[in-house]
């Protein structure tokens, strides 16, 4: 089964250097994405650091930026994805939620990011996950000013 994937002609609405950044993520998230959970889990971990929590429209604005230069992120890699949205945002000096979960009926899961309590651009598909890991931005972090 294949399915059809496009890079929609948001990438000229990204600023140049948000776009090298996103590349630079996405090239990471690839890279993460092949290791095991926990290694996954204990690498976002240190990378937070002491960021503080994003706010959804820089997750979104993130999470954009990473779709608009990646076919792999755009399309059915959630997993890269999510990770490299969560990175672009620790350049940006905050931390998203970043999650995994998963579903029995039908079976599935799913890797995705949330800000501000609510999933970032995942619409009506989120429903159904039940959270299996989570990296929150650290509870004693200050909230962050950066844009």
């Amino acid at each position: 089964m294949s399915t059809p994937e496009t890079l929609f002609e948001t990438s000229a609405s990204v600023p140049a250097r948000t776009r090298l950044a996103a590349r630079v993520t996405v090239a990471a998230a690839l890279a993460l994405a092949r290791l095991s959970p926990a290694h996954i889990r204990r690498v976002l971990v240190v990378v937070r650091g002491r960021a503080g929590p994003s706010r959804y429209d820089q997750a979104q604005g993130a999470r954009q930026a990473v779709v608009a230069v990646s076919m792999i992120c755009a399309g059915q890699g959630c997993l890269a994805r999510s990770i490299a949205t969560a990175l672009l945002c620790r350049l940006g000096g905050h931390w998203p939620v970043w999650r995994v979960g998963a579903r029995t009926s039908p079976f599935g899961a799913h890797a995705w990011v949330e800000a501000e309590g609510r999933p970032v651009e995942e619409g009506d598909n989120i429903t159904g996950f039940r959270p299996l890991m989570t990296v929150t931005p650290r509870p004693d972090a200050r909230v962050s000013r950066i844009r």
